[in-house]
């Protein structure tokens, strides 16, 4: 069944795979290297090209604005709060009872990891002699992994400066 000729013929084919194989690889280095070898100067790789978003770069730690939470917190709206508050019913009760997360009724004021019988991650319940003040409720609700490295809370945060107060006032109110 396997004379020469098609033994012939199966080792070209492989070879001319695998040619047409490394002649495809070398035209899409071509293609999509930018400059000698990818790098731009000192060895860094150079950007292609930048897509414009329209927004500025975020400002520095040390050039963020300082925000009197106190002030903004007595100017907020509870009612605009529980409107923001239902991205949190997920997983948040304000009945007293735990749910995927702690319940957060009486929060503000309460120490970190208080509800009795929830299990608090190992940062969470390190500040558990800790209180929830509102000035740690807007930290916290700005980017909760950036500001407890470590916390099981999953939820991306609310950037809006304003909704957080809303919410810190609406769960003020509940007690």
């Amino acid at each position: 069944m396997f004379d020469t000729m098609t033994m012939t013929k199966a080792v070209g084919a492989v070879c001319g795979s695998l040619l047409a194989l490394m002649l495809l690889g070398w035209a899409a280095d071509s293609l999509y290297t930018v400059g000698s070898k990818g790098h731009g100067e000192d060895g860094e790789l150079a950007q292609a090209y930048v897509i414009e978003t329209g927004e500025e770069a975020a400002p520095a730690e040390a050039e963020a604005e300082v925000v009197d939470v106190a002030a903004l917190v007595a100017a907020a709206d509870a009612v605009a709060g529980e409107a923001v508050f239902k991205k949190c019913v997920s997983c948040h009760k304000m009945d007293g009872t735990d749910g995927v997360g702690p319940h957060l009724n009486g929060i503000v004021g309460r120490n970190h990891a208080a509800s009795p019988g929830y299990a608090y991650s190992d940062a969470m319940a390190a500040l558990s002699a800790e209180p929830w003040t509102p000035e740690a409720l807007y930290v916290f609700l700005q980017n909760p992994r950036r500001a407890l490295p470590g916390t099981k809370m999953a939820f991306a945060g609310l950037p809006n400066s304003e909704d957080r107060a809303n919410v810190i006032a609406y769960m003020a109110s509940i007690p």
